[in-house]
């Protein structure tokens, strides 16, 4: 292939139709800016069709729905609590100080955002793993409120699983309205939301085009990632399983039917066994009808050495990277990606619920250059300056020299004016 073929073949699905989403978009954001908790409402019954009295949970609903939770589920959620929390809590920023002259004390300071946003998809999947994914680094970071939006069941309600999550990482709002409007309430605040300063979260292309939208408005709120459909490449070699590849890839591709899986393969034997695989494993799966819709979108690329193959992944990079190789520790950091599963015994399922590390993650390449979500991200940075009189009167020459070569006379005045010059 020329290089104009290798990028069609690597486009997101999402991104083939984003021109079209970002006008139904604006659509609902400008509805739920307009007229609050009657569009929710309204935009609920058109897409959930769900007819909700508010969208606003009360505490006793949501714990009501908590203590429905089965014991399995609970001790599930409780354990990847623990591996999430041990993991995020390592995570907490230190101070700085540092004394850049005699008399001049520089610091950097860590403070709490006041309230943040918690988009927890829904729709076809109940995903508390998600509320503690967002939920425990909040938590930790000291944020005030936390307020949780995700799409409502056909009673009106949000999940036990979800309820009972929400309930442990203490979430202080819930709210049973999903999607782009969810966005728009979280951006503008409602007569039942509250507006956050910051929006979390994974989400369809909707929900992303919200996000990305009300983050470029003028005091709009600011954003964690582009976190989109789910996206998968496996990097796999003559050592990998085809039965685990296409188990992986159809683990993300149940997501949604945008999600886009890729395997990348130096071994055509390998590409064709894990294709016999896929058919065979679909067949067994519940959410069989959603994986198949994926997988129109799904790449199984041949190249024609593992590090063609590298390079190809590293031009995706992809949300989650698998490496099924004989050397995958050494290749782990020649890729980039939201977030890197090292070997074969190493699913990206794992890291989806409960080995600790965050499943929200950059999608549709902004992993070249965006992060995966961790507790800094709830957090904001600021510095401090703190000069002594002796101090200011060493550094006042470097300043003003500098002020008037800038041609701004009002800055180095600002100096002299404290020490009478």
């Amino acid at each position: 292939m020329d290089a104009a073929q290798r990028r069609e073949l690597l486009q997101r699905p999402a991104q083939a139709a984003e021109s079209q989403t970002v006008t139904r978009v604006q659509g609902i954001l400008q509805q739920v800016r307009a007229e609050g908790d009657a569009a929710l409402q309204r935009l609920t019954a058109q897409f959930d069709r769900v007819e909700l009295p508010t969208p606003r949970l009360t505490p006793g609903q949501v714990e009501v729905q908590a203590a429905r939770v089965p014991a399995e589920v609970r001790a599930a959620i409780d354990a990847a609590y623990d591996n999430i929390y041990a993991f995020h809590a390592a995570q907490q920023p230190r101070p700085v100080t540092v004394e850049t002259q005699p008399g001049v004390i520089c610091e950097l300071r860590y403070a709490p955002l006041q309230r943040v946003g918690l988009y927890i998809p829904g729709g076809s999947a109940v995903l508390p793993s998600s509320v503690l994914m967002l939920g425990i680094p909040a938590a930790l970071a000291g944020c005030q409120h936390l307020v949780l939006c995700s799409p409502p069941g056909a009673d009106g309600l949000l999940s036990p699983a979800v309820c009972y999550a929400a309930t442990k990482v203490g979430v202080t709002d819930v709210v049973a309205v999903g999607g782009a409007q969810a966005v728009a309430a979280l951006a503008y605040g409602t007569e039942s939301v509250p507006r956050v300063d910051k929006i979390f979260g994974p989400g369809n292309a909707y929900v992303t085009a919200a996000k990305t939208l009300v983050s470029s408005e003028a005091g709009g709120p600011a954003i964690d990632m582009p976190a989109g459909p789910s996206e998968l490449l496996i990097v796999a070699d003559k050592t990998a399983d085809a039965a685990f590849l296409a188990a992986d890839l159809l683990s993300q591709a149940e997501h949604g039917a945008d999600s886009q899986v890729i395997l990348v393969s130096s071994s055509a034997a390998v590409l064709e066994a894990t294709c016999h695989e896929l058919a065979r494993q679909l067949d067994r799966l519940p959410r069989r009808d959603i994986a198949a819709r994926a997988l129109t979108a799904c790449r199984l690329i041949l190249t024609g050495s593992l590090d063609e193959a590298i390079k190809v992944a590293d031009d995706y990079a992809p949300e989650h990277l698998s490496l099924q190789t004989e050397r995958a520790a050494e290749q782990a950091g020649q890729i980039r990606a939201g977030s890197v599963f090292v070997g074969h015994y190493a699913p990206v399922a794992g890291g989806d619920y409960a080995t600790g590390t965050n499943h929200v993650l950059p999608t549709y390449g902004a992993a070249r250059a965006s992060s995966s979500l961790g507790l800094h991200d709830f957090l904001r940075r600021y510095t401090v300056q703190t000069l002594s009189h002796s101090g200011l009167k060493a550094l006042a020459p470097t300043v003003t020299a500098l002020a008037r070569e800038e041609g701004l006379e009002a800055h180095a005045r600002a100096i002299e004016a404290r020490l009478n010059l």
